[in-house]
Parts: C-alpha cells; sequence; structure tokens
C-alpha cells in the first residue's frame, strides 16, 4: 500500500458497494494519515474498545508497582476462586459463566461481587463484559478511581482530557465498554498502540502489555474467521492482522504499519469490512 490515502479509497469504495454503515474512517500508514466521513464527526459509544483502556490502565498501574496481572485476586476481594487474577479477568479466561444482557449492570445489587461469588470452569475462556467491569473494580482497590487515575497517565497525553466513562449505579466505570469517542480520538488509541506504548516520544505504557493485546492467545473454541483466539482485549485476525472489535462496527484493524479505525452502526457487517480492511492493508 503506497499511502494511507489509497487504502482509504479503497475501503470507502468497498463500504459504499456494499452498504455497510460507517460513521468515520480513519486510516494511518506510516506517518501519513487519511480520514473520510459519512456522518457527522461526534463521539460515539466505542462498546469493546473500551476493554483495551481497561487494560492499559492495568499495565500501567503494574508498571507503578500498583498490581500484578498475575497475582491472584483473592488478596483484594472475595472470589469463589482464588486463583483468578487480573490477567484472567481482562483474558475472559476466569471460566465463570455471566453472559451479557442489556440490563446486565442493574440485574444485581454489585455485578463485579455476583460474578465472582459464581464458580469457575477452570481457565476456560468465557467472554463477558462482567469480566472487565470486574477487572476494573479490582484494581480501583488499588489505585482508586479509574477515570480519575487515567486522566494524567492516559487521557491527558492522548488530548482527552474531558472524556467521560459511564459508570454502574454503584459509581464505577463499566471497563468493557461506555468510553465515547470521535473516529479520530479513538484512532489516538490505535496509534498509541501499534508504537507498543509510546506517545508523541513518551511511554505512557510499557510494551510488555501492549504485546500482550496480540500476543499469548488464548483458544475461544469458536469456528468464526477472527474470533477463534483472543488475548488481552485483542482478536486474531483477520488473516495476518488483529483488531480491537466493538459491537456495532467499531474497529482499530493493525496490519503491519497501518492502522485503519471505522466507527460504524452495523454490526452484521463489521466482520466483513474487518477482513476486507486486514487483506488491503496487507496485501494478502
Amino acid at each position: 500500500m503506497s499511502s494511507a490515502a489509497d487504502l482509504r479509497d479503497l475501503i470507502v469504495e468497498r463500504i459504499e458497494a456494499t452498504g455497510f454503515g460507517a460513521h468515520g474512517l480513519h486510516v494511518r500508514v506510516g506517518d501519513d494519515v487519511a480520514e473520510h466521513r459519512w456522518t457527522p464527526d461526534v463521539r460515539e459509544e466505542t462498546h469493546s474498545v473500551a476493554k483495551a483502556v481497561s487494560v492499559l490502565a492495568a499495565g500501567i498501574a503494574a508498571d507503578e508497582g500498583l498490581v500484578s496481572l498475575d497475582e491472584p485476586i483473592a488478596g483484594v476481594v472475595s472470589a469463589c476462586d482464588p486463583e483468578i487474577t487480573l490477567r484472567h479477568l481482562l483474558s475472559m479466561t476466569s471460566g465463570i459463566d455471566l453472559p451479557w444482557s442489556p440490563s446486565m449492570m442493574t440485574d444485581w445489587p454489585d455485578l463485579a461481587a455476583e460474578f465472582l461469588s459464581r464458580p469457575s470452569r477452570g481457565r476456560a475462556f468465557q467472554y463477558s463484559n462482567a469480566s472487565t467491569y470486574t477487572a476494573m473494580h479490582v484494581l480501583s482497590r488499588r489505585v482508586g478511581d479509574i477515570e480519575e487515575y487515567l486522566r494524567p497517565r492516559l487521557f491527558a497525553p492522548l488530548g482527552l482530557d474531558d472524556v467521560a466513562w459511564s459508570r454502574c449505579p454503584n459509581g464505577r466505570v463499566l471497563g468493557g465498554e461506555g468510553l465515547s469517542l470521535r473516529t479520530e480520538e479513538m484512532a489516538r488509541l490505535g496509534l498509541l498502540i501499534r508504537d507498543r506504548g509510546v506517545w508523541r516520544g513518551s511511554r505512557l505504557v510499557s510494551t510488555g502489555i501492549v504485546d500482550a493485546m496480540h500476543s499469548g492467545w488464548v483458544d475461544t473454541g469458536s469456528a468464526g474467521e477472527g474470533y477463534r483466539r483472543y488475548a488481552l482485549a485483542g482478536w486474531d485476525g483477520p488473516g495476518s492482522a488483529w483488531r480491537l472489535h466493538g459491537a456495532y462496527g467499531q474497529l482499530i484493524v493493525f496490519a503491519g504499519d497501518a492502522v485503519v479505525t471505522i466507527s460504524a452502526d452495523d454490526h452484521a457487517g463489521a466482520d466483513a469490512i474487518a477482513a476486507f480492511v486486514a487483506k488491503t492493508a496487507t496485501g494478502c
């Protein structure tokens, strides 16, 4: 791919040919940037892309010596399985079954307590927003309010000083969702991750936590392309790419030196667009 504009044009052509409900597109190839919009440029819910921010929060706290991702959380909160760690919660491998529902945050007086009180099937993969939410509750016991902790360490450096993370009735950040960003703001997260934790020459988080977003893959048991392996917030694929993938088509696709960020409202069409982006960006 010769430039961000070339890649952008191909993606725009594909989106318009398929009718995918894209709102905004941001393409970066190396230092080259190109953008396109179909709708007004406003902040929109990023859904599960927020899980990457939760991972970054845990990584920053680990860098500061406040937590270990591999220390059992039983020393911080009560859990049915005393061996569960922050890494297990963030990689969806606690083995606890608590599926998503629209009323998940209000179905129990304390979702984190409900989640941790349930039996575990061992280190089996079980995707659930409750897992990331619980991880942020555990982390808050060591760092205080997650949003305020991240404000000077992540949000302000990225120019997101006024971002607000949605909260449950208990006042905790949702963790696995609830962050609204413009397409270009979401792309800043992508650039930080592509550059392995460095932003404009300053390291915000260690390389290890960023690399763990797309390494140490866990087998999910899924047969679907792009859903067979999961790491810390990252999905392996399509193809040789990897991605952060939020509901309704919120995508940050990493393909070599290219980072393609899409905001959308089209849940059904997102996988095909992600596959096209990965194939086009990598040339295979």
